[in-house]
């Protein structure tokens, strides 16, 4: 097919698109949105910024070519510096295919729609939708803790009276624990986004795909063996062994401070949680939230409409001068 028909199947596919649908580039998964179709571009914008991004009929012509030319499709992270949204665009296209799991985009015989556009579910993170409670401890624990830090001063902890202390420590302990579990599971669904060695940002920050090594030795014998072999006498790699140390001590007169260095220090542990005295409080926090939202329902709406209208009047304008 020619590139200029190529070019025009794919303004076609652009502009039956719903206004607000949501667009995502492939590697980042930074929300965006096709603001208007011209003839020799494509206007985009992102969620948090209001500016205007024009994304050229040539830029998609040349992308075009080297799906055609790639064996076994064309490689994401052989797009230049800001072009994610071409490859998500393009994927538009009934007759290109973007597989986000290999990070790949490819030509296909069956028309396929495009994993990266999804008018519903990005709309509902941005807080359009009506505020869902997520049934995750660290949800609870975290209100929990942002309620302690607002009725007591943290950066005046000699000033705090104990029990105050405690409930911070205690919530503290909790949250970070919490957190950890999540955001262990965060890097597990992550593991299978990201793609070589290239960063991949958000709105806080950015992450990479690394490696570490972890070394265990093997079967004892066989270490000492294969380095006698070469010439190393056992006794200048092994050391002492502290668990054979205290079998030793359990059957003679020597003191554990004849045999180790001892020093003493005293730290503070979470001995319980009241998880009743927990859940009351947090009924009345999520209560007050609630409250809340009812309160400025309407309100929020208006700044919406406002938002809205503001945003069709700069794109319009910006386009214009474009």
């Amino acid at each position: 097919m020619p590139l200029s028909a190529t070019w025009h199947n794919l303004l076609d596919t652009a502009e039956e698109l719903p206004a607000d649908a949501t667009l995502l580039t492939p590697l980042s998964r930074t929300p965006f949105r096709i603001t208007d179709v011209q003839e020799h571009r494509i206007l985009i914008t992102y969620r948090d910024d209001d500016g205007v991004i024009p994304l050229q009929r040539e830029q998609f012509e040349t992308l075009f070519q080297r799906v055609e030319d790639a064996t076994g499709g064309f490689d994401l992270d052989r797009l230049p510096p800001d072009s994610e949204p071409y490859a998500t665009v393009v994927s538009l296209h009934p007759r290109f295919e973007l597989d986000d799991h290999e990070g790949i985009l490819q030509k296909t015989e069956t028309p396929s729609s495009s994993p990266l556009v999804d008018a519903h579910e990005v709309a509902s993170e941005t807080g359009n939708g009506d505020r869902e409670e997520p049934d995750i401890p660290i949800y609870a624990d975290a209100l929990l803790l942002i309620d302690a830090l607002e009725r007591n001063d943290p950066s005046d902890l000699d000033g705090m009276d104990t029990p105050a202390l405690v409930n911070l420590y205690t919530l503290l302990s909790d949250v970070q624990r919490n957190a950890n579990d999540l955001r262990q599971d965060a890097r597990s669904v992550l593991l299978d986004r990201l793609h070589h060695d290239q960063p991949v940002s958000g709105q806080y920050g950015s992450v990479q795909r690394t490696s570490r090594r972890n070394r265990s030795l093997k079967d004892e014998k066989e270490v000492l063996e294969r380095l006698e072999a070469v010439g190393i006498d056992r006794e200048d790699v092994t050391s002492v062994d502290a668990s054979k140390v205290d079998d030793a001590l359990n059957v003679t007169e020597l003191a554990e401070s004849d045999v180790y260095e001892i020093e003493e220090s005293e730290y503070v542990r979470k001995a319980e949680v009241n998880d009743e005295q927990k859940e009351t409080r947090l009924q009345g926090l999520k209560d007050k939230l609630a409250a809340t939202d009812e309160d400025t329902e309407q309100l929020q709406q208006e700044i919406e409409e406002l938002e809205t209208r503001i945003e069709e009047l700069t794109s319009f304008d910006a386009a214009s001068r474009l």
